[in-house]
């Protein structure tokens, strides 16, 4: 079997392993090299690598017999979601065997009275959205890809909602997850707040698959609201367009979402979504409420960009025209890669504190405006956190060896502001040196706890550290 990755350290699923493996999966184990390439990329610029099989799980007590398999053998396991991520956390450097979770899709439980849904970890977010559509709920976490919930738990998935319902911290309450031992655990519980011993939900939450594989989450809802209005107004500069965001917060007005973009992306997605938008910094602003409510908030929210020279600010209620005035936002990603055919983004997510935000973002901006290759500039700049993409050939190695450097840059920025390295995307392979920055020895301590709990570091090994 061809082996292009490291996998000198960890044993090959071969002979007694690739046996019992097959007595537990059958045929939903696959050593298909098409089949084993898509399961080793994502949306990420990082370089593929395959794992040696992939096997495709139907419950939890497959994985668990799956994980004492590889225990035994000393073989690698990548758990596998959508393959969205944006870090390379799939990339299954060393090899060994990846557990693909999508058929494990069930919803579980939906608690209306509770505001609570159980899931397993395949269910997506679009999945678990349709379903809660008849209660009269939602799931406000909205990363953008139709991701599935356990990868969105393992990685800390955040997005446009953020700043009005948070991020996959708060609304993951509980979840179940099997350790490296074959041992399943549950963490934490369906009530609103536990003082019971360690926060276990919290760090597998964000783990990226490096402690446990986990199989199961119960999740917070939200009520769907009333009503919901959506407005987008353009801006003269970047700073000003910042300061507007700022200006709206402080004001403690309820907002839902702010999102930036700037005058690359607009252009960017003007040319890919057939938009006429101003080829200027602009915000894009959500409101929920009751109807009173929303009015009140876009007129207050247009009065506060007044005062920074915003343009014309257009807001709408109705769905169809709420979908045509975010579609260059929901587009971004799509619109950036188009803007330089056969490009791959480099996506950075620093967060800063929202006083460091305009200096963070024109830093950012100066950075990329003096590179080789285009970049684009989209924010979540209600809780801080924005997204500097380069546009870079994958093939040219001047060109990613430039934009890590840049990166560099607007990373040690924010640290130095008091701010992180990733917001939302997480270490994975790309950020591993910029959270040694950032954390330090708090870094020993975190190899501390993957060593007791993964000792034979067979659980997404080569990511975080």
């Amino acid at each position: 079997m061809d082996r292009p990755h490291d996998a000198s350290e960890y044993g090959p699923i071969a002979g007694a392993a690739r046996a019992a493996l097959e007595a537990v999966f059958g045929e939903r184990l696959t050593f298909n090299k098409a089949t084993r390439a898509q399961h080793g990329t994502d949306m990420s610029y990082h370089v593929p690598a395959p794992p040696d099989a992939v096997a495709f799980a139907a419950g939890e007590a497959e994985i668990v017999a799956a994980v004492k398999i590889c225990a035994a053998h000393r073989i690698p396991i990548v758990p596998y979601g959508a393959g969205s991520s944006l870090e390379g956390h799939v990339i299954a450097v060393h090899g060994g065997l990846c557990l693909d979770l999508s058929a494990m899709d069930a919803i579980l439980a939906i608690n209306p009275g509770d505001f609570r849904a159980t899931v397993e970890a395949g269910v997506t977010r679009e999945a678990l959205n349709h379903a809660l559509r008849d209660h009269g709920m939602f799931f406000p976490v909205d990363p953008g890809a139709n991701a599935t919930l356990g990868g969105m738990s393992a990685t800390r998935a955040s997005g446009t909602n953020a700043v009005r319902y948070g991020t996959m911290r708060e609304n993951v309450l509980r979840l179940r997850a099997v350790m490296a031992d074959g041992q399943v655990i549950t963490a934490g519980s369906r009530a609103k707040k536990s003082a019971a011993g360690y926060d276990l939900a919290r760090l597998l939450v964000g783990s990226e698959g490096t402690l446990g594989i986990i199989t199961e989450i119960t999740l917070a809802l939200a009520p769907i609201p009333e009503k919901i209005s959506s407005a987008v107004v353009a801006f003269e500069s970047l700073s000003d367009a910042v300061d507007a965001a700022i200006s709206v917060l402080q004001a403690a007005i309820p907002v839902a979402r702010i999102e930036l973009l700037d005058a690359v992306q607009i252009r960017a997605s003007n040319a890919y979504s057939r938009l006429d938008l101003a080829e200027k910094p602009t915000l894009f602003l959500e409101f929920h409420g009751s109807e009173q409510s929303v009015a009140e908030q876009a007129e207050l929210t247009a009065a506060l960009c007044a005062e920074f020279n915003a343009g014309p600010f257009s807001w709408a209620v109705k769905t169809e025209d709420r979908n045509r005035l975010w579609k260059a936002r929901h587009d971004a990603a799509h619109a950036a890669i188009a803007y330089r055919p056969g490009c791959r983004p480099m996506v950075t997510d620093v967060c800063v504190p929202l006083t460091g935000l305009a200096e963070s973002l024109l830093h950012a901006r100066r950075l990329m405006d003096a590179g080789s290759f285009p970049g684009v500039i989209a924010g979540h700049v209600g809780d801080g956190n924005f997204h500097a993409a380069f546009l870079i050939d994958p093939d040219n190695s001047a060109e990613i060896a430039e934009a890590q450097a840049i990166n560099d840059q607007i990373v040690d920025q924010a640290l130095a502001s008091g701010g992180t390295c990733t917001g939302e995307h997480g270490i994975g392979l790309g950020k591993r040196h910029s959270l040694r920055k950032e954390a330090g020895a708090a870094l020993d301590v975190m190899a501390t706890i993957k060593r007791a709990l993964d000792p034979e570091n067979i659980f997404n090994p080569g990511k975080i550290f």
